[in-house]
């Protein structure tokens, strides 16, 4: 009998089996409405959510935290939730494929009453979250992440062919570098007004042709508001405003004209009421808009350095609690279309280092903490690399104190960063998603890449010690380290981490 090892499992059946493990856990494919996805997040809505066993999924190896919000949010990080949520749609339509009849009820229901069930248990878990500004800033989110791949990777090339260009190497390779990098970027436009309109309820092709037009060369041959437009003018916004006007008329068509003549005059009407509109109006609004934006930023840092930072790196752990971070991914795309970074994200990404610094205070802290502790050493990794949410909802923000600790180490990295910004030393990220180490590779500036990759290891080391250092020493108040420095479930045989072995063993 051969005994061969035992081979590692392959990607695919890995992904497989994480899928396999989450599905039981959140009710059975039964209870699954909908499924998608984020740049990190699997996000699943449910019809029952008291069949969720929350700690039973914290516990699986794969998963780095959960977060409820409109939808059960599972965090499983960049690039594997990729691979698992292909994997659970599939496991979800097995399990109702092959689920058997459910048996007759013995006290059956009418549809009124299930209907009213059912509305009942979604108002109940939509209630806290579901303002119409912040639905808003969800929907405007959901245009845009889809997009952040392709930002990511074309940021990549770009700052690999800044790096050859700067080294003078490869110069035959430079120029296709450049074309790679730039191809995606040159027509978001027709990308943002797919999304858009596909997820206000048009038809997608629709809203991406009405957006094509601004990036259209043509344009330059028209003048509107006195000014000759330019290709591109408008940018993001300009398609966002486009395929929005788009869905509107496309809408008012559908309800107005006769069904025989729709295939006809519906798409032609939408494409030529909204690009009209878009030529004549939304490109020249919309190219103010971004012109002000990308004005604002820079002006905001290069005036307000170190007291900028300070604020945008101290406030955006509250607006990622809240929801409202998403109404940045807005800008940060138009500043990335206008100058190729966006200033802002290195900032912002030292929220992450503070809280970073304040999860291992907490973990000094606390050394009689067994659970607390074992939450922090399998979610700092993520942290290091810019995921938040399992140290904010799993450490941080339910001890209270340190959640405002870690604000305080943001604050700082921020300033540091902003003080550099404010001497001249500009900088910003290539793509959107990416943080903490991972937004290295995509880092570009106009000084040095040496300087500039200095200046942000140091924004991330002043965030952690400052993080750190405000939590140690005013993270916790005395009754908290009463409460909180004990082990929940001790083993009596365990040494403790403070005082040592039990008296008895170590006299053996």
């Amino acid at each position: 009998m051969s005994t061969e090892p035992a081979k590692s499992p392959e990607p695919a059946d890995k992904n497989r089996a994480t899928a396999a493990a989450i599905l039981p856990l959140v009710g059975g494919p039964d209870n699954v409405v909908s499924i998608a996805h984020c740049m990190t997040r699997l996000r699943i809505a449910l019809r029952d959510r008291s069949l969720v066993r929350d700690e039973a999924l914290k516990a699986l190896p794969a998963v780095l935290g959960v977060v409820e919000d409109d939808t059960y949010q599972i965090v499983l990080g960049p690039g594997t939730v990729a691979r698992v949520t292909p994997e659970f749609e599939a496991l979800v339509e097995e399990g109702r494929s092959a689920a058997p009849p459910a048996p007759a009820s013995p006290h059956p229901v009418t549809a009124g009453e299930l209907a009213a069930q059912g509305a009942a248990l979604k108002e109940a878990q939509k209630a806290r979250n579901a303002t119409p500004f912040k639905l808003m800033l969800r929907r405007i989110a959901n245009i845009f992440v889809p997009l952040i791949p392709a930002l990511i990777g074309c940021g990549i090339i770009a700052g690999l062919n800044g790096l050859l260009m700067n080294l003078g190497w490869l110069p035959g390779v430079v120029p296709a570098l450049a074309a790679i990098a730039s191809g995606f970027m040159s027509l978001i436009a027709v990308f943002v007004g797919y999304n858009t309109a596909k997820e206000f309820g048009g038809t997608p092709i629709l809203g991406g042709a009405v957006a094509a037009i601004i990036v259209f060369p043509g344009v330059a041959k028209i003048t509107a508001f006195g000014t000759e437009l330019r290709p591109g003018q408008g940018g993001v916004l300009g398609a966002l405003a486009a395929a929005l006007l788009a869905v509107h008329v496309e809408k008012r068509c559908r309800r107005l004209v006769p069904e025989a003549l729709d295939v006809l005059v519906t798409p032609t009407l939408t494409v030529l009421i909204s690009g009209l509109v878009t030529l004549f109006g939304l490109m020249f609004l919309a190219g103010e808009a971004s012109a002000a934006i990308g004005a604002f930023a820079d002006g905001l840092l290069s005036t307000g350095g170190a007291f900028a930072g300070l604020v945008l790196g101290g406030l955006f752990l509250p607006l990622v609690m809240l929801g409202l971070h998403q109404a940045l991914i807005p800008i940060h795309t138009t500043l990335i279309e206008q100058s190729g970074h966006t200033v802002l994200l290195p900032i912002l990404a030292m929220a992450g280092a503070g809280q970073v610094g304040a999860a291992i205070a907490v973990h000094c802290r606390l050394p009689r903490n067994g659970s607390l502790r074992a939450t922090i050493k399998s979610a700092l990794p993520a942290g290091f690399l810019g995921i938040g949410e399992p140290l904010i909802y799993g450490v941080s923000l339910p001890l209270g104190r340190p959640f405002v600790t870690a604000c305080v180490g943001g604050a700082a990295g921020g300033a540091f960063v902003g003080l550099f910004n404010q001497l001249g030393i500009a900088f910003g990220s290539t793509a959107i998603g990416p943080s903490g180490w991972a937004l290295f590779p995509l880092l570009d500036g106009t000084s040095n890449p040496g300087v500039t990759v200095a200046i942000y290891a140091g924004g991330l080391l002043t965030g952690y010690l400052v993080g750190f250092a405000a939590t140690y020493f005013f993270g916790f108040t005395s009754q908290m380290l009463t409460d909180l420095d004990s082990d929940p479930d001790p083993d009596p045989g365990a040494p403790d981490p403070v005082s040592g072995p039990p008296k008895e063993a170590a006299l053996a």
